[in-house]
């Protein structure tokens, strides 16, 4: 191996580096090109380097009225031909001095070199038809969604009717996994929520006097919106995501083209069971997590505007009417259906390719929280309206 130390080593690589020498003050200004252009040793940074500074610093800049003598090169591949066609403008010059086989390479860059289109504004009309592929992407999605929910429908009937061919097992290991998994990361993030939300009302209502009313806020906020509404989020993002990539893989290994083959329904098999453990543990969850908060809120008022827990506790029947509650489990119902659904829209429409899986994943996480703030708003203004 050759010592890169070795002073004639570093004479050789000097001598065969890639250089430029430019002369402006000649008749005509010449470019005179040494050494070995080949992408072995344009892979130097510091050759590189000094070859775009002296591209970019040519005074009067290169153009085609330049002279280039090539007779000097040593050896020159496609690479070195390339960055020199790029330097000419990608025409040829008027005066060039170079071998025949140089000028065959030069001709085949320049023959298979292609112009970057130009920048192209969208007119009105690809702006409209830009806005129908929206229309109809979104169009099939919801046909898809109401097949899907009239399926599960038909489901539910088929189970009322034969309860004993019922996938209970599979409900009870998706209750376990949508559920119980759920609850300490749900507890966490409720419990910071409620300590923020109430540190933050502290520094209001302190100053209007109204400590006492932190248990309406805190209590209205979390039983009735906060605290279904996150508990939502939460599980759409891990719940949700785990139910496309299940259904998801089971496309790239061609499992539901067995089930389809053997005569498995894919609605009563993998929908209906998670639907089902969705709507049970979302429930259970919201309440879980909307106890956690309020705990950490009675916590943070008990520090920062002395409301005593005793006194939290005492009040929070009396200012939170049980209708809020009884709003708060119907919504998550509705949510734990709706992220149950998404997820097996997405999970049944990916492709038998890895690309199609992470893509769908990503769009069933950011669709069901997407849905879930929508229909939170929905439920809102519908019960406002109604008086609850």
């Amino acid at each position: 191996m050759a010592n890169h130390a070795d002073p004639k080593h570093r004479h050789t690589m000097e001598e065969t580096s890639p250089r430029l020498t430019l002369r402006p003050d000649t008749d005509g200004a010449q470019a005179q090109l040494l050494g070995r252009w080949t992408a072995a040793r344009l892979a130097d940074p510091a050759a590189w380097a000094n070859i775009q500074e002296t591209l970019s610093g040519a005074t009067p800049p290169l153009s085609a009225a330049w002279r280039w003598d090539l007779q000097g090169v040593e050896r020159l591949d496609h690479t070195g031909a390339q960055l020199l066609w790029n330097a000419w403008g990608r025409q040829w010059p008027a005066q060039v001095a170079l071998s025949a086989p140089q000028r065959a390479i030069l001709e085949r860059v320049a023959r298979y070199t292609v112009q970057p289109p130009p920048p192209q504004r969208r007119s009105a009309w690809g702006l409209f038809l830009l806005l129908g592929d929206m229309v109809l992407l979104v169009t099939d999605h919801l046909v898809d969604m109401t097949r899907l929910l009239g399926q599960l429908v038909l489901d539910l009937r088929r189970l009322v009717r034969t309860p004993r061919d019922g996938p209970w097992r599979d409900v009870s290991g998706h209750l376990f996994n949508i559920g119980a998994r759920a609850l300490p990361i749900t507890a966490l993030v409720g419990f910071l929520i409620g300590v923020v939300l109430a540190y933050l009302m502290s520094q209001q209502l302190r100053q209007f006097g109204a400590d006492a009313f932190i248990v309406n806020i805190m209590g209205i906020a979390l039983i009735r919106e906060l605290g279904p509404l996150l508990a939502a989020i939460l599980i759409a993002g891990r719940s949700g995501s785990s139910i496309t990539a299940q259904i998801g893989v089971m496309r790239v290994t061609e499992e539901l083209d067995a089930m389809r083959v053997m005569g498995i329904a894919h609605g009563f098999r993998l929908v209906l069971p998670r639907a089902m453990a969705m709507a049970v543990a979302m429930p259970l969850i919201s309440v879980w997590t909307t106890l956690a908060a309020l705990l950490g809120g009675m916590l943070a008022a008990d520090l920062t505007i002395g409301v005593t827990p005793a006194f939290f506790v005492e009040m929070l029947p009396k200012v939170t009417q049980v209708s809020n509650l009884t709003l708060a489990v119907g919504k998550s119902v509705v949510f734990g259906v709706l992220i149950a659904l998404i997820g097996c829209h997405y999970g049944l429409r990916v492709k038998p390719n890895t690309e199609s899986l992470g893509h769908g994943t990503t769009a069933s996480v950011v669709t069901s929280i997407t849905v879930v703030i929508l229909v939170d708003a929905l439920f809102a203004v519908v019960f406002k309206n109604v008086g609850i």
